[in-house]
């Protein structure tokens, strides 16, 4: 049987847990992040067999309860761990880890100059230089932070269920927020999108979209977007593989 290794992103929701080969993510799981403990590490991986696991984590204290179950096995990813790109950036230990292994999946599987979109909690933008060096990000709101907000902030307005408004101008309070939503933040990955590519010289650059909201935001742009739910795990992928015994 080939080498397998455990692949752990822990987001501020959720934390979703992949078992891969040296090739391909052979399976996934899920669990929610503010739940972890030894004791859920230990339920969640139960049958699973690998030799090695690789974690980026935007909640630190999330870690330990890996770091114990897991031991030497694990590999966590920070700014100096070995992943196959360079970091031209003043505070490279400041670089989420998640946004890294987004970078190391943009830069071995689609080509740089590249950027990725990760739809999470805030939406961040991270960018690759043609010479596969992680030079900056842009970090937003993400869609659904910004319509809870809403609600959590006002007096009438509902919490909405995300999907495409039947049309621009709203007919109802919850249309007028679904526009909001879908055109107004559209409207801001495009414009965002735009910046960065003037600033990278307008080259043919490599845009790739991952995260929660990712599919049914980019469906609606009209832009030459490649969409990959596990973007982060191949990231996290690739870095075990240059850990990887010969």
């Amino acid at each position: 049987m080939s080498r397998r290794q455990l692949l752990i992103d822990v987001g501020n929701g959720r934390t979703k847990f992949g078992l891969a080969t040296s090739e391909a993510i052979l399976e996934r799981r899920e669990h929610a992040t503010r739940e972890l403990s030894p004791d859920a590490v230990r339920a969640v991986t139960q049958g699973w067999q690998f030799e090695s696991a690789v974690i980026c984590s935007v909640v630190p204290k999330a870690v330990p309860a890996f770091r114990e179950v897991l031991g030497d096995q694990l590999i966590e990813l920070r700014y100096d761990t070995p992943m196959g790109i360079g970091i031209r950036y003043p505070k490279p230990e400041s670089i989420g880890p998640d946004r890294l292994a987004n970078a190391v999946a943009l830069a071995h599987m689609h080509g740089a100059p590249g950027i990725v979109i990760d739809f999470g909690t805030a939406v961040t933008f991270d960018i690759l230089s043609a010479d596969k060096f992680y030079i900056g990000g842009v970090i937003a709101p993400g869609l659904r932070l910004m319509t809870d907000y809403l609600h959590e902030r006002t007096a009438l307005l509902p919490r909405v269920d995300l999907r495409e408004p039947a049309s621009a101008i709203g007919q109802s309070t919850e249309g007028a927020i679904l526009a909001g939503a879908a055109i107004g933040y559209r409207g801001m990955v495009k414009g965002i999108l735009e910046a960065l590519k003037k600033e990278l010289g307008g080259q043919k650059v490599s845009i790739v979209a991952t995260g929660g909201d990712a599919e049914w935001i980019i469906s609606g742009m009209g832009e030459d977007i490649f969409t990959d739910p596990d973007l982060t795990l191949h990231g996290l992928r690739l870095v075990g593989n240059l850990r990887a015994p010969l």
